[in-house]
């Protein structure tokens, strides 16, 4: 990987070239340049708060992701707006800028011709197939699981009410739990 100690490492911002082709991440218009987003499954997450669903965003922020059976949304997750995030870099990418959007275009054109299934093939695999067609840092078996694993270190939450979005409910029914469990 060129180098670097890890596919989440930070990007060189005082690289001119790398900082002209980004645009700034937006939270608000739920902008997110290059990334691949996150964002919590009810109940699901609940449960599992490191399970939910993701997308990944085009060179201008735009977010796409396998939504439902030959579904691929722009701009409008499935399960509401992002919670966390993690930003690649585009040099990693085989053509830069251009093979970036082309991978997610592509991934998103093979996607919306198949049948979602949650444990198989998902928003995870949807993600993992577009970093496959670029080539994202120089590896071609990114996969659902992968992923999952990924997001954990080097993803960044959109604010502490992401956060508390994603753990509170997990650490309720935790607590809950707990309390039972010494009652018995």
């Amino acid at each position: 990987m060129n180098g670097d100690q890890s596919p989440g490492s930070p990007l060189d911002l005082s690289d001119r070239e790398q900082a002209v082709l980004m645009d700034p991440i937006d939270h608000e218009r739920c902008r997110y340049p290059y990334c691949i987003v996150w964002t919590p499954i009810p109940v699901l997450t609940w449960i599992f708060p490191f399970l939910g669903h993701m997308g990944i965003c085009t060179s201008n922020g735009v977010i796409r992701d396998f939504a439902g059976p030959y579904f691929v949304s722009e701009d409008l997750m499935a399960f509401g707006n992002p919670t966390k995030y993690w930003q690649l870099s585009p040099k990693k990418a085989l053509n830069g800028q251009a093979g970036w959007d082309t991978a997610v275009a592509e991934a998103s054109e093979i996607y919306k011709k198949r049948m979602h299934i949650i444990f198989y093939d998902n928003c995870h695999s949807h993600v993992a197939t577009a970093l496959n067609i670029m080539n994202y840092g120089g590896c071609k078996n990114w996969n659902m699981v992968k992923l999952a694993f990924y997001m954990i270190p080097y993803s960044k939450y959109v604010s502490f009410g992401s956060f508390l979005k994603t753990w509170l409910p997990f650490l309720i029914i935790a607590t809950f739990i707990c309390i039972l469990a010494a009652k018995i």
